[in-house]
């Protein structure tokens, strides 16, 4: 009885900072037009608000995404991120913790809009034995329900970055499986890579296009890396070691990582991924990187099926989210 009561004092506290963090977003919205038409807007911030709105017409008329009042406002929350997610795994496991919330179905991580709710939350979870991340989020979608503004922790980013987000975010909007995180993330990272290349295609700045794709190559080869220890884990953590030899082996898959980074970083010439990695990576740090790239090829795939038609993607993945989650799951692993 007394556990029970104290999950849900918990549970209590987490939806209330919630709705006070949704409600601080909203009080602060200002419509974007009104902003740039203001005289003391410092003249950068309005340059950029007036991209977010052609950024927001192409993604409705050229990607077939959702064209509501999404991005029409700006607020400046006067922090570096919107909220924090924490995530966690069992140590011997890359399978993360999910919580369930009414709308968004069960998910793989725990949002706050403060970093001191966040840290609490993963000290309490450390405590358990639990591997734990805390990841900071520059952008989220409300899935439809309230008018998404540009917010002002991601609003100074290079453009095809800020484009990028928006993508993604609206796609969120144009398909949404309840409790499959994987999915999710999967799709709308696809749209948003796919989204960027099309904006820079019809940009009229010579050389954009070109390092983009440069930087996109590099993540890329990033991405793989992660993808790859991952991978080497998960071999551990399902093989009959006793939990000394397969502590040891854990550690021996992380310095093998760092190994692999410093490989990456020399053949490269770049060192934009050195922050990733300086931390304490743990299995969180990595299943919260996964969600976002497992299926990304699966997408690529059902996109040049339906012959690069946007209208037709949508559609298709709108009738695999009617599915069964055992379609949903086979289409995703066969991209591995």
């Amino acid at each position: 009885m007394i556990a029970g009561a104290a999950a849900g004092c918990s549970t209590l506290g987490w939806y209330t900072q919630a709705a006070r963090g949704q409600l601080e977003i909203l009080a602060k919205r200002e419509d974007i037009a009104d902003v740039i038409a203001d005289p003391q807007t410092d003249p950068e911030t309005a340059r950029r608000l007036q991209r977010v709105l052609e950024i927001r017409t192409f993604a409705i008329d050229e990607l077939g995404l959702p064209d509501n009042r999404s991005y029409t406002y700006y607020a400046d929350l006067e922090r570096e991120a919107v909220v924090w997610n924490v995530m966690a795994t069992p140590r011997f496991s890359l399978e993360p913790k999910t919580w369930c919330y009414p709308i968004a179905g069960c998910v793989s991580y725990r949002g706050y809009f403060r970093h001191d709710g966040a840290a609490g939350m993963a000290e309490d979870l450390a405590r358990d034995g639990w591997d734990v991340a805390v990841l900071p989020v520059s952008a989220y979608s409300t899935l439809g329900w309230f008018a998404d503004p540009v917010l002002n922790t991601f609003l100074g980013w290079e453009e095809p970055r800020l484009a990028g987000v928006i993508f993604h975010e609206l796609a969120h909007q144009k398909v949404w499986v309840p409790g499959e995180t994987d999915f999710n993330e999967s799709y709308a990272t696809f749209v948003e890579r796919e989204g960027i290349r099309r904006w820079l295609e019809a940009s009229d700045r010579p050389g954009a296009s070109e390092e983009w794709f440069r930087t996109e190559a590099l993540a890329r080869d990033f991405r793989r890396l992660i993808l790859d220890g991952r991978q080497r884990l998960e071999e551990i953590y399902d093989s009959d070691l006793d939990e000394p030899a397969m502590e040891a082996a854990r550690q021996s898959g992380f310095e093998t990582l760092r190994a692999d980074y410093a490989g990456f970083r020399q053949r490269w010439g770049d060192h934009r991924y050195d922050g990733w990695m300086a931390r304490e990576i743990n299995n969180a740090h990595l299943a919260g990187f996964s969600t976002y790239e497992a299926g990304t090829d699966a997408f690529a795939g059902l996109l040049d099926e339906v012959g690069g038609d946007m209208d037709a993607f949508h559609r298709a993945v709108a009738a695999m989210a009617d599915a069964d989650e055992d379609t949903r799951r086979k289409f995703l692993q066969d991209s591995d």
